[in-house]
This record gives structure tokens, sequence and C-alpha cells, in this order.
């Protein structure tokens, strides 16, 4: 299960002729960084989700919702090392058990620079399929969500004395004005065909989260300091699914694991990379949470940022977030367009591809009238998919014959927990989709 040190893929060539299994990238692009690369995961997994952390410890209990946060965490963190591992057992020449010469380099290299390719490794069309479906889902699913979340923020922010039926030039909702203004932008940010290019970005990014995010947290201590809230340590069990749902949705990301690793200069020291930045974000999540319950006790709404009012700092929070959100929409979207450039295009960068996919998107937020049921819906059953059955289905696919017993029941429970995870998660997501309101 360990790295082949020659197993890179950075500097082999690309088969001459398109196939079901030419990946994506045509042409050497310029590598990243180990300081990029921290800041493109950190941005990749970092999103809206963090939000709803102190509303979820309030219903798990802060000590239950910690110990579920961290767990989800080391798990998320090694099953994006599963893929890794199986990624680069694959790019050995005596790794591809089953495929013809022509899905390998000049030198004898099997090239897998996404989830999806890696699932045509194992599985053949019907695994690349299936890993293209879902992860098209869920980072537009996110993606969809940003700009709901930009959008409403922004209704708050500067249109909160106004009736929610008003209408601007007689047409337009605030919302539709306020996604409209993100969208010629967004095809701008949007044309960048590469993820190294997208790292100024990404840091920019990152600082102005974790400044809005530093901001909450120094109102909760302060909050907390003149007013001990009445706090509880452990929910019951029925909440259970709920506080797992609410963590793997806040880890999202692995969908983009690959290629991250795919674009790293030194990719031998990725998994170190990877672990300081998923052990730095479940501090921030970890801290966010149980201060954000502490502050507000049962008080806590579901969007922290709601509880503070309003006030300079309230909106300086909310815009930071805003802000964050839209260039993490990008970055977010790259693994859409690899699936769809490859399977429409022949693998070539196509800019009149990706501004009909963020118009698209643009539609989808602007027209879903209740998205938090179908986001539920996607996190309970996508995300659990793509980061905990996949990768540990694979990885034993790869490895069977070399792992010995212990580590094939450790596969064998992490699948059997995603399946069970997500059929409860996804009945319970439909149950409340399809509910009769009152």
């Amino acid at each position: 299960m360990g790295f082949d040190e020659q197993a890179t893929t950075s500097s082999h060539r690309l088969p001459s002729f398109p196939r079901e299994d030419t990946p994506l990238i045509v042409k050497p692009k310029p590598l990243s960084s180990q300081f990029k690369t921290f800041a493109n995961v950190f941005i990749a997994i970092v999103g809206a989700g963090v939000l709803g952390l102190p509303y979820t410890f309030k219903k798990t209990g802060w000590v239950m919702g910690l110990l579920m946060l961290f767990s989800v965490a080391a798990l998320t963190y090694y099953c994006m090392m599963l893929l890794i591992f199986t990624r680069r057992k694959l790019e050995t020449p005596l790794g591809s058990s089953s495929y013809s010469s022509s899905s390998f380099g000049p030198n004898g290299f099997s090239k897998i620079s996404s989830f999806g390719d890696l699932g045509f490794e194992v599985c053949g069309s019907v695994g690349r399929l299936s890993v293209d479906v879902m992860i098209v889902l869920a980072q537009a699913g996110f993606c969809v969500s940003y700009l709901i979340f930009i959008a409403n923020t922004l209704v708050n922010v500067i249109n909160s004395n106004e009736s929610s039926s008003h209408k601007i030039l007689g047409f337009l909702t605030p919302k539709a004005l306020y996604i409209w203004g993100c969208f010629p932008f967004q095809l701008g940010l949007n044309s960048i065909p590469t993820l190294t290019h997208l790292a100024p970005l990404s840091i920019f990014a990152d600082i102005v989260d974790l400044g809005a995010m530093g901001v909450v947290m120094v109102e909760d201590v302060m909050i907390f300091s003149k007013h001990w809230a009445v706090l509880k340590a452990f929910g019951d069990f029925s909440v259970f699914s709920y506080g797992i749902g609410v963590a793997v949705y806040a880890f999202e990301g692995i969908g983009m694991i690959l290629p991250l690793e795919f674009e790293t200069k030194d990719q031998d020291k990725f998994g170190k990379v990877l672990g300081l930045c998923m052990a730095f974000i479940s501090l921030i999540y970890g801290s966010f949470g149980a201060l954000g319950y502490f502050a507000f006790g049962e008080e806590t709404k579901d969007i922290i940022t709601t509880n503070l009012g309003a006030g300079l700092v309230s909106m300086l929070v909310q815009i930071g977030l805003c802000i964050n959100l839209f260039f993490t929409f990008p970055l977010m979207m790259n693994p859409v367009y690899e699936v769809m450039e490859r399977r429409l295009c022949d693998s070539r960068y196509s800019i009149w591809l990706r501004w009909v996919l963020v118009l698209g998107v643009s539609l989808v937020a602007l027209f879903v009238p209740n998205f938090a049921d179908f986001l539920s819906l996607v996190g309970s059953s996508v995300c659990v998919v793509l980061g905990f059955v996949l990768p540990a289905l694979f990885h034993l696919l790869v490895f069977r014959r070399e792992l010995g017993w212990k580590w094939i029941v450790l596969d064998g429970i992490i699948v059997v927990f995603g399946v069970v995870i997500g059929i409860s998660g996804t009945w319970s997501s439909l149950v409340e989709i399809f509910a009769p309101t009152a």
C-alpha cells in the first residue's frame, strides 16, 4: 500500500487518440508548490457547511459533536489517502491489470488524473460513469448552494427593509439581481484553465474566510464570557445520522483530491500536506462549532451569522463569507469541467461549454424554491458514496491480493458504514422533501 517513487504523472505524454480512458490534461502545466497546494486543499474543503456546525452541536451536544466531527475528519482523510494509494498503485507498469497498452504513456505508466480516471481503471466504463455522475451532481450542487447563500446574504444585508415581493425594474427580485450580477464575473473566473492559476484566488479567499470565522469566534467568546448559556454534552441517539451527515458535508471536496495531487510539484509530500490541512481545518471547525454553541446555547440558529443580529460586525462577516464562496465557485466547478470536457470535447478545453455550465448552475440557483432539502439529499447520498464507499471499495478491489485480513475487514466496514449512512440519510431527506406541508 506504499507509494512508488517512480509513479509520478507530470512527465508522461498522453495517448495519441482520444479514448474512454484519455485523461483531461493534454499539455504539461505549471505545478503547484506545497504552499499553493495547502491553500487549494483548504478552500476545496472549507465551504458553507461550517456555518451550520454550531446548530449541529446544539442538536448533538458539544462533546458528541466534537467526537463526530473529528471522527469524520479522520475517516475522510483516510479515504482520501486510499484514493491516492490506489491511483499510484495503478500507475505502475504492473499495477494496471486489465487494460490495453494505449492507456499507458511511453514509459509504461497509466495516466490517472481524476476520480473518474480511477473509476475507469478499477471498474471500466461503468465505474467512470458512476463517479462522473456523482461528482457532477455533488460539485454543481455545492456551487448552487454558494450562489443561493451569496444572493440571500446580500438581500439580507442590502434589502432587509424591503418586501420579499419587491421587484427591481419591474421584473427582477433582489435575489435574481444578485445572482445575475455574479454571472459575468463567474464567466471570467471559470475561464481559467488550470487549478494552479487559481491558487492566488484561493489564497485570497482563504484569508477572507479565516478572517470572517475569526471575527465570529471572537464575538462568540465575548458573548459567552458575559452570559453562560445552558449547554448539553450529549444529545439523543436519534440525531446521530443528522450529525454525521452535516460533518460529511462540512468536509466536502474529495472530488478535488486527485486533480490537486496531480498538479502538485512534490507528490511524495502531498499526503503530509493533506494531513496537516485536514488537522488545521478540524481544529477550526471544532472551535467554530463549539464557541458558537457556547455563546447562544439553545438559541443557536441554523446559520450562526443570523445569531449576531444587525450591525457592522454581522455585515462584515456575511460579506466576507460571500467573498470566500464567490472565489471558491470556480475551484469547485473544476471537476465538473473535467468530466464534461472529456465526454463532450475529447478532453479539450472549451470555454463555451464552461460558460454554458455556469449558466446552468445559475439558473438552478435562481429557480429552485427550497434548496435546503435538495442539498441535504445530495449531501446524504452522493457525498457519503464519494467520500467513503468508493475509495474503500476501489482500494479493496485493487489491493485484494496484497492486503491482510485486518485491512480487508477495515475496507469492508467503511463500505458498509457508508452504505448504511447513505441509505438512512437519503431516506430521511426524501421524507422531508415529500412531507405534506401544513
